[in-house]
């Protein structure tokens, strides 16, 4: 079952129109919900068809193309115009949008003086947004600088729909920039940067949707960070190298001991074992040519020595 709706077409697509307006009918479906009936209205305002034209409109017509007709062929130069691959025209006739959607690639005509026509590029777009003084959720004043991506999508609402597409685009690409640095802490502006861009990118999409504007990309370039917000964070980051490589010393002298130990215990097992050690002790100190040589005194000869001492 299907519900049908009668919209004032004429005058959602020119409000500044007084004249009568034609009426569209279109069809929603019974399962939607109310509040997508607003939805329809956008595409029916483009597709609504003209109302009738008036009289004057009649006459500027025909005088446009009586004029046409008599300076023909210099005519020619001001009626035909060519745009280029990447770029598409809309044609407004006495003010009002000409059915048939944007011209273009290529050549189209125009009736002189009854006919406007500016042209939209479609390539993508790339600027910077000037460096913008954020505070984050921590009260951290950071300076931030991005870069934004767009392109025109639908080169008839970016003309009809906003006044200038790219100077609202900039705008509103500074704000958002500075909303949603502020719900962050500092720590997460450092390290998060692609989600901030992903989150960035996704409401400049939804905010310039209505302009026929695609923001494909949003990256942020640099975080610069106050003077002594930056000596604190390198006394921190010193400190805690610090602390790590006492740590780090601390470990290794607990594992020579236990080594140390280890070794003691294999030579207390075998007394030549010493004497070897010794002698390892002598081959070292020899290759060095010192002048001085040491030479180790056998413990078992020693031994009776000290043994006949104690007695006495």
């Amino acid at each position: 079952m299907e519900t049908s709706l009668n919209t004032q077409a004429g005058l959602q697509q020119y409000p500044g129109r007084q004249s009568r307006p034609s009426f569209s009918r279109i069809m929603v479906p019974n399962n939607s919900r109310s509040e997508d009936v607003n939805n329809y209205f956008g595409p029916v305002t483009q597709e609504a068809e003209p109302e009738p034209m008036g009289c004057i409109e009649f006459i500027a017509t025909a005088a446009s193309i009586l004029l046409f007709i008599i300076t023909f062929p210099i005519s020619l130069c001001l009626s035909f115009k060519v745009v280029q691959e990447y770029e598409r025209a809309v044609i407004f006739r006495l003010g009002r949008l000409r059915k048939g959607g944007a011209r273009g690639p290529g050549i189209f005509f125009i009736l002189p003086c009854i006919d406007t026509y500016c042209k939209v590029d479609l390539r993508t777009v790339s600027f910077d947004v000037p460096p913008q003084e954020v505070l984050s959720k921590d009260s951290v004043t950071v300076c931030v600088d991005a870069v934004i991506y767009y392109r025109v999508r639908e080169p008839l609402a970016a003309v009809v729909n906003v006044n200038n597409y790219s100077h609202s685009t900039r705008l509103l690409a500074a704000t958002t920039l500075r909303n949603v640095l502020g719900t962050r802490n500092l720590a997460e502006i450092l390290s998060e940067r692609e989600a901030i861009s992903h989150t960035m990118q996704t409401a400049l999409d939804e905010a310039t949707d209505p302009w026929g504007v695609k923001v494909e990309r949003v990256e942020m370039k640099d975080v610069r960070l106050p003077l002594q917000l930056q000596r604190a964070m390198a006394a921190e980051a010193e400190a805690a190298r610090e602390a790590r490589a006492k740590v780090i010393a601390a470990e290794g002298e607990m594992k020579a001991s236990r080594a140390l130990k280890e070794a003691s215990d294999v030579i207390a097992e075998s007394p030549a074992a010493l004497q070897l050690r010794y002698l390892q002790t002598l081959n070292t100190i020899s290759a060095e040519k010192n002048s001085t040589i040491i030479f180790p005194l056998p413990l078992d000869i020693v031994t009776p020595f000290l043994g006949s001492l104690t007695k006495k």
